[in-house]
């Protein structure tokens, strides 16, 4: 009977290794997965950014027109954005921005007519868009297109060489804007921007001189970098 519990406990201490073994072959220990980064939620942040193009100018009197020129326009701007995006399961991300700029963009133009000076231009003082945007989320990289409505204050000037002939005339006006750009989580609070816009403000009065009506076109492309807090 000695002999039989001994045996018993022999061959047990034997292939307790190899149950266990077994054990960890069947049931291994599974990693927990890292949690996936979702672009979903409020964000607010900051942008500095460089626009310009061409001011156009056309003259009528009558109605009819009698010259036009434009103008190049080039200058800096910074601003903020609000915004909120929802993520879907397909990873299509859509959301909606709204942003402020504050700005010099401006173009400027000098010549000499019949022996008189003239100077004239415009300055955006500031503009700012309402968009939508659609994009396509790679975990933490967000490329998407955008589009919406846009305003802005213009700031004309002319001066003519005669002090009755300064003219200073300003309009704020409602148009359109599209562009695209793409956004970067560096942490899953803060992300980084770059965005291109095309921001069209339409057309308004410059001036009137006698019997002489100027109306500008204000248009310019716009290319900024700016950071989101996402909530």
């Amino acid at each position: 009977m000695k002999r039989f519990l001994l045996a018993t406990v022999a061959l047990a201490a034997l292939s307790a290794p190899a149950a266990a073994a077994d054990l960890a072959t069947k049931y291994p220990v599974k990693a927990i997965p890292a949690p996936v980064f979702s672009w979903t939620g409020f964000y607010i942040g900051a942008n500095v950014g460089f626009g310009g193009d061409k001011f156009s100018y056309d003259a009528y009197t009558v109605g009819l027109p009698v010259a036009s020129a434009d103008v190049n326009s080039s200058g800096w701007f910074a601003g903020g954005q609000l915004g909120y995006n929802y993520q879907f399961a397909n990873n299509v991300v859509v959301g909606l921005e709204t942003d402020i700029q504050w700005s010099n963009i401006e173009g400027n133009v000098s010549l000499t007519s019949g022996g008189t000076g003239i100077t004239a231009g415009s300055t955006v003082d500031y503009f700012g868009t309402i968009r939508a945007r659609l994009g396509y989320a790679f975990d933490r990289f967000l490329p998407y297109i955008t589009g919406g409505a846009a305003y802005g204050k213009t700031s004309n000037n002319a001066w003519f060489g005669v002090p009755a002939w300064a003219v200073s005339t300003s309009s704020t006006d409602w148009g359109w804007t599209i562009g695209g750009g793409a956004e970067y989580a560096i942490t899953n609070n803060w992300t980084f921007k770059a965005e291109y816009l095309y921001v069209d403000l339409g057309s308004h009065d410059v001036a009137v001189i006698g019997p002489i009506a100027v109306d500008g076109d204000t248009k310019f492309h716009t290319i900024k970098a700016g950071v989101n807090y996402k909530f």
